[in-house]
């Protein structure tokens, strides 16, 4: 019978390194607001050099799990949906910026999200919470002609209505995607007479929702999104 080779790959010291803190973290040992150990006290403890500590610390950075400073230790961060989702950032940026059809599926799957949102927040919505994106309609209507006021208060209202799930996570990804939309809003299309179309779109949303009426939140969800997806284009 031939034997399979199965080659025995000698790991470096960072990523041996990186693999215990990882540990550290994950089983509770070192919590959200924890100084690391210092570099020394790590070197002693697993046995190896300043640059495999520093390697492994800058990759616990990377990923979100640790803040370092100058001159002080580093911490654990507290790790939230939206600390996670916000890693991405840069890296989606660079997607959408390379590719026309990366922003076609964003838009796609920004709409798929939207429709969920909005039946769940007329299933869920209370009179306060109408109440409030009710307000976030009338700080949008009052910062007509004031471009970055109004798409703030656009986009606290998307996000407002994922909050009434009471699902942190679809808060997360909300201000992810609008994020991610925002930086290639053409705004020669906002401001020509559009605006007004966004605030009564907007009205029919909060009416259907403070009905309970998840088909008509969703229809009118819908249009508004389907209208206003012209409004993106990439930028050259």
């Amino acid at each position: 019978m031939t034997m399979q080779t199965e080659r025995i790959i000698r790991r470096k010291l960072s990523d041996e390194v990186l693999e215990r803190l990882l540990k550290l973290i994950a089983e509770g040992n070192l919590k959200a607001g924890d100084a690391m150990p210092s570099e020394r006290e790590l070197m002693e403890r697993f046995g190896v050099g300043r640059p495999a500590i520093r390697e492994a610390m800058q990759s616990l950075a990377n990923m979100g799990l640790v803040s370092i400073s100058h001159g002080e230790r580093a911490r654990v961060k507290e790790l939230t949906a939206q600390s996670i989702i916000r890693q991405v950032d840069l890296s989606a940026h660079i997607m959408l910026q390379r590719s026309s059809d990366s922003l076609e599926h964003l838009k796609q799957a920004r709409l798929f999200f939207e429709r969920g949102m909005v039946r769940e927040a007329a299933a869920k919505a209370k009179p306060d919470d109408v109440a409030r994106l009710r307000a976030i309609v009338e700080q949008q209507r009052a910062a007509l002609g004031k471009a970055d006021a109004f798409l703030a208060a656009d986009m606290r209202l998307h996000t407002e209505i994922a909050a009434i799930s009471g699902n942190p996570i679809f808060v997360s990804v909300s201000e992810a995607m609008l994020g991610w939309l925002k930086a290639y809003h053409t705004e020669l299309l906002i401001w020509s007479g559009k605006e007004t179309y966004t605030l009564a779109e907007h009205a029919l949303v909060i009416d259907a929702i403070e009905r309970g009426d998840a088909d008509a939140a969703e229809a009118a969800m819908v249009k508004h999104l389907e209208r206003s997806s012209g409004l993106y284009g990439l930028k050259g």
